[in-house]
């Protein structure tokens, strides 16, 4: 015969540890008495990680694709992010334009990285990097430079502490031709 108490003979647990899971009247978050260890947390639960260190501080503005900014002067703003379009005057750290962005009036940057169309006055104290598909056209002063084959400068051009600028007729200027 079948012994019984062998199929359903009750299994031991270990013993469950009580959870606070009321807040305290003083407004404070509860406690649970288990550790992280015990229940760790799900992976969509916890905080993503910053992807580097310059998106990790500072404020950033994304104007998104088809958002047009017009009119605006834009402050405050440690990265500037064009995915649409925008008019303004911008003084701050760093501009990126997506290659559908374009940004058109007085930019005075440390560091602005050209995927798509800049129109205007553009000033890069420390750096000005022109990706491929990357066009500017206006009165362009950088600090260092980085044009990759296929990206195009056009108008005046030169380095910020140079007085003699070099000049474009809306053709490519190489890599070697437009670093200083």
């Amino acid at each position: 015969m079948l012994n019984r108490d062998a199929f359903f003979k009750k299994r031991e647990e270990p013993p469950r540890r009580a959870v606070n899971v009321t807040p305290a009247l003083t407004g404070a978050e509860p406690v649970p008495e288990t550790t992280a260890r015990d229940h760790p947390a799900p992976v969509a639960a916890r905080p993503p990680a910053p992807a580097t260190a310059e998106t990790a501080k500072g404020s950033r503005l994304i104007v998104g694709p088809d958002i047009k900014l017009k009119g605006v002067e834009i402050t405050d703003c440690d990265t500037l992010v064009v995915e649409g379009t925008v008019e303004a005057a911008m003084d701050s750290r760093v501009i990126q334009i997506a290659e559908r962005g374009v940004f058109k009036g007085t930019v005075s940057i440390d560091v602005a990285e050209i995927r798509g169309r800049f129109e205007g006055e553009l000033t890069a104290r420390e750096q000005l990097i022109v990706h491929a598909s990357g066009r500017l056209s206006g009165k362009i002063r950088y600090g260092r430079i980085k044009v990759e084959e296929g990206g195009e400068l056009c108008g005046d051009v030169a380095r910020a502490d140079s007085t003699k600028p070099q000049r474009s007729a809306g053709t490519l200027l190489k890599p070697a031709l437009a670093s200083d």
